[in-house]
């Protein structure tokens, strides 16, 4: 079994920047989709960002975001340290939630439902004031 461990979250202002990070406890296998999901109260979880597996480079792989995000939030991987990132800039009220990383092992295509992944972190809450 493979736990994925979230750190990065927090309160900032509404126009701040956060770092998350995940690492799962142990290297899970290579070829693996990383992403990023949030759930804010009242709401069903939902998709943020995913990195797909590129095992010609340390990092990278086709990176995929919800319309929401675009252009603010950068999902990145470093495979070296099997961890992935989401950098959130220009961070709104309404990016407030609780957010989870998730790994779905084998497969190149984009996903972006929670049944895709097979592997999900306890979730880091992010709260973005007015």
């Amino acid at each position: 079994q493979v736990q994925l461990v979230e750190s990065g979250g927090g309160l900032v202002q509404a126009g701040g920047s956060l770092r998350l990070s995940c690492a799962p406890s142990r290297r899970t296998f290579g070829r693996n989709t990383m992403g990023w999901f949030r759930q804010a109260p009242g709401k069903e979880r939902e998709f943020v960002a995913g990195v797909s597996w590129n095992g010609d480079s340390l990092n990278g792989g086709n990176t995929y975001y919800a319309d929401s995000v675009k252009g603010r939030f950068t999902i990145s991987r470093d495979n070296a340290k099997n961890t992935v990132y989401l950098q959130m800039n220009s961070l709104k009220p309404e990016d407030t939630a609780v957010y989870y990383c998730a790994v779905r092992v084998g497969g190149v295509g984009h996903y972006t439902t929670e049944d895709r992944y097979d592997y999900w972190g306890q979730g880091t809450q992010v709260t973005v004031s007015s």
